[in-house]
């Protein structure tokens, strides 16, 4: 009788896994979202893998990194000694440790890495895809934009760039915001601080979410987590804050950079003169200030009447013993707009951009478009004029002009937006992007066995 009871309930309990696969797939096809984002995986796969086999390598920093890691293997803790046939390191610490990982797997060889860049790439388009399922702005079909760009394609597994890295750690640090895991989130995002410097151009808006979506106990964790985050970056710097510590600091945390005027994208019709002045990086500086101030109060801000009034009631609420209307959990698509925004003024007051530095935008391209008040074809348009000057070799007057233009008129259409409230009345489940959730986790953990 014991027999034949388990027997039943294996049986009723294979009928629920049958009946549970077999509705995945209707369920997957009723939102077309979530069935282009997978079918835009599986192309993109295809692509890349027809990319890293028939198209040739572009040698250009991989050489220098792994001489850089070479170097720090050997017992090398002086950051000016860790140079490479393009320059010395300039990068923090964590990237050390991410290549000197690649070194080991592929043995510093180019096509294992491709092979390990392309399976990078598909995570990280998995990611961004995730977010986009996730918030409602995007019609099905814009989400193919995506996977359009032959510059980004070149810079994941034609160049190797440590940028990849980088804006994955972001895009998941972001993914894990969305579904409220904030201080791992804080974690993750401090993982791509430690690759490359860039990714501190999220950190205003990230934070006036943070303020935001927490209580006062929130708030303090959240302090609790970014002194994780500096902590973080001081354990992975320790062998030489340790050794070297004026050398790591000077140089992985130089924020007065001077680049090479021949490589920028965006302000090649700039005389050369003038771009390496220092006057203009304070000027591009003042207005990077100014338009983050200006997006904060009249923005991000607005529905709680301006960024001075809230963050004096954030101030008056941690003073305050009496209950507190925090937490407000933030819809989706503010969050994700928020820190898209943030991170485009800083690209746009960028004394420079390199073609690589592409990748730490274009992700955010088809969202910020999305959310201004441009009709579809002019969206499309401009998405195509940045894809066309970026893909200009060597830039020129023109191309960077053009680029420019297009970057202020999509910062003119964010400012004409409409903004909405913030927050949400309730946490939503989303059983598609649940399900794509799932199936991404599935297929990212197929590939990396």
């Amino acid at each position: 009788m014991a027999v034949k009871n388990s027997a039943s309930v294996r049986a009723k309990r294979s009928r629920k896994k049958a009946d549970a696969s077999s509705s995945l797939i209707p369920k997957l096809m009723k939102n077309p979202k979530t069935t282009m984002a997978l079918a835009l995986l599986i192309i993109d796969s295809l692509l890349v893998s027809f990319i890293i086999a028939y198209v040739p390598y572009t040698k250009i920093d991989w050489d220098a990194y792994m001489s850089q890691v070479s170097g720090f293997l050997g017992g090398e803790r002086d950051y000016k000694n860790l140079k490479g046939d393009t320059g010395p390191l300039v990068y923090p610490a964590g990237f050390l440790y991410v290549y000197s990982a690649i070194q080991y797997v592929t043995g510093g060889q180019v096509f294992p890495a491709q092979i390990l860049f392309g399976i990078l790439y598909i995570i990280n388009l998995g990611i961004v895809l995730l977010i986009y399922v996730k918030t409602d702005v995007l019609p099905w079909w814009a989400l193919s934009l995506l996977c359009l760009s032959k510059r980004v394609h070149s810079i994941f597994v034609l160049r190797l760039f440590n940028d990849c890295f980088a804006m994955t750690f972001l895009h998941a640090a972001m993914a894990s915001i969305l579904y409220g895991w904030w201080h791992f989130g804080l974690i993750i995002f401090s993982a791509a601080v430690s690759i490359k410097m860039n990714v501190l151009l999220f950190a205003p808006s990230l934070f006036i979410l943070m303020l935001k979506a927490m209580n006062i106990s929130g708030v303090i964790s959240a302090l609790a987590g970014a002194a994780l985050v500096q902590v973080l970056q001081i354990v992975l710097g320790l062998p030489f804050l340790v050794s070297y510590p004026v050398e790591y600091i000077s140089r992985a945390f130089n924020l007065g950079r001077i680049f090479i005027h021949f490589w920028s994208v965006n302000f090649k019709f700039v005389s050369e003169p003038i771009f390496v002045s220092k006057e203009f990086a304070i000027s591009l500086l003042i207005a990077h200030l100014v338009l983050l101030l200006v997006f904060a109060h009249y923005k991000w801000c607005k529905h709680e009447g301006g960024l001075f009034k809230f963050l004096y009631s954030r101030i008056r609420c941690c003073l305050s013993s009496s209950s507190s209307p925090w937490p407000k959990p933030l819809k989706k698509e503010h969050i994700v707009a928020t820190m898209f925004a943030g991170n485009f003024i800083g690209i746009i007051c960028a004394r420079s951009l390199h073609y690589q530095f592409y990748s730490w935008y274009f992700y955010s391209l088809p969202y910020l478009l999305w959310i201004t008040p441009f009709p579809t074809l002019l969206r499309v348009l401009i998405f195509v004029g940045v894809e066309l000057c970026w893909n200009v070799f060597p830039s020129n007057l023109y191309s960077s002009l053009l680029l420019l233009c297009l970057h202020l008129l999509i910062l003119f259409g964010l400012w004409y937006s409409t903004p909405e409230n913030p927050y949400a009345s309730r946490e939503i489940f989303d059983p598609f992007a649940h399900e794509y959730h799932g199936v991404i986790s599935l297929v990212c953990n197929a590939m990396l066995v």
